[in-house]
C-alpha cells in the first residue's frame, strides 16, 4: 500500500495533536506534526535527507511568526505591516524549496483576500478548520492529483482578488517600464533593503546622485516612500539586486613597445 506523508503545522498543539491521530487512524496515512514554521521546515529538510519526503503539508494560516529568510508571499492588493509572516510564508518556503510538496492551508474562516494569497503562494487548497475527516481526506487526495481545493463560497471572491491582483500588476509593470536603466538598477537596490549610502557605493556613485535618482523613481511611480515604491516593485515583478559583493573591472594596463 502506497501511504501519503502528511505533516500538520500548527502552533495550537491539542488541535496538531488530535488532527494527527485523526489522519493517522487512515491506513493509508503516515503523519508527524510540527508546532512552528521552523519547526516544519526541520522536519522537511530531515524527511528529504532520510528518502522519505512528505507529500502533503497542512499549514495552520494563523501560524505565528516570521519565517527567517523566507521572503512574504506578494499581496494581492497592497504590503500591510500585518504582515504576510504567516503560515501563507510557510507556503511559499516550501513552493521554492520543495516544490513536490503540496500544501493545503486550515483557516478558523474564510477569507477570500487571504485565499488568493495563499494560491499566489502556491499553496493547493484552503479548506476550514473545523470541516469533517472525510473532506479533508477527500482534499489531501485531491492535490495529490493536481487538484486545486476551495470552499465553493471563496471562488467568487478569491477569483475577485485574483482579478485585481492581475490589474494591479499591468499597472506597476507600465510605471516601472517609464523609468531609465539606472532607475531600474537603483529601485532593484531599494526592493533589496539597501540605504542611499549602500547604493552608491554598490554602483560606484555619489549619495547626491544616488538621492536624486532615488526622488525619481518616487515621482514616476506615483508613490512618497521607499516602502510604497518597494510595494509596487513587487507586483511588477520587479525583484531585489543580488548582493554579491561587486567587482570593478579595471582597464588592462598596456604597453608602448
Amino acid at each position: 500500500m502506497v501511504r501519503i506523508r502528511v505533516l500538520v503545522v500548527d502552533d495550537h498543539r491539542i488541535f496538531a495533536e488530535s488532527l494527527a491521530a485523526a489522519l493517522a487512524a487512515e491506513p493509508d496515512v503516515e503523519v508527524s506534526a510540527a508546532g512552528s514554521g521552523p519547526a516544519a521546515l526541520r522536519s522537511l529538510e530531515r524527511a528529504a535527507g532520510e528518502g522519505r519526503r512528505f507529500d502533503v503539508l497542512l499549514v495552520d494560516a494563523d501560524l505565528g511568526g516570521a519565517m527567517p529568510g523566507i521572503r512574504p508571499a506578494p499581496p494581492v492588493q497592497e504590503v500591510g505591516e500585518d504582515g504576510l509572516v504567516d503560515g501563507i510564508s510557510l507556503v511559499a518556503g516550501v513552493r521554492s524549496a520543495q516544490p513536490a510538496v503540496r500544501t493545503v492551508v486550515l483557516a478558523e474562516k474564510d477569507d477570500p483576500r487571504r485565499a488568493a494569497l495563499a494560491l499566489q503562494a502556491g499553496a493547493s487548497g484552503w479548506v476550514a478548520k473545523d470541516c469533517s475527516l472525510s473532506r479533508l481526506l477527500t482534499v489531501i487526495r485531491g492535490v495529490l492529483r493536481d487538484e486545486t481545493h476551495l470552499p465553493p463560497a471563496l471562488l467568487t471572491g478569491v477569483l475577485r482578488e485574483l482579478t485585481a491582483a492581475r490589474k494591479h500588476r499591468t499597472e506597476s509593470e507600465r510605471l516601472v517600464e517609464s523609468l531609465t536603466p539606472r532607475e531600474r538598477e537603483v529601485l532593484r537596490c531599494m526592493v533589496a533593503g539597501l540605504g542611499r549610502k549602500a547604493v552608491a557605493e554598490r554602483l560606484f556613485l555619489s549619495p547626491h546622485t544616488v538621492r536624486t535618482h532615488m526622488q525619481n523613481v518616487l515621482g514616476k511611480l506615483g508613490v512618497h516612500s521607499t516602502l510604497a515604491a518597494v510595494a509596487l516593485a513587487r507586483r511588477a515583478g520587479v525583484g531585489p539586486v543580488d548582493l554579491t559583493p561587486p567587482t570593478r573591472i579595471l582597464p588592462e594596463a598596456t604597453t608602448s613597445a
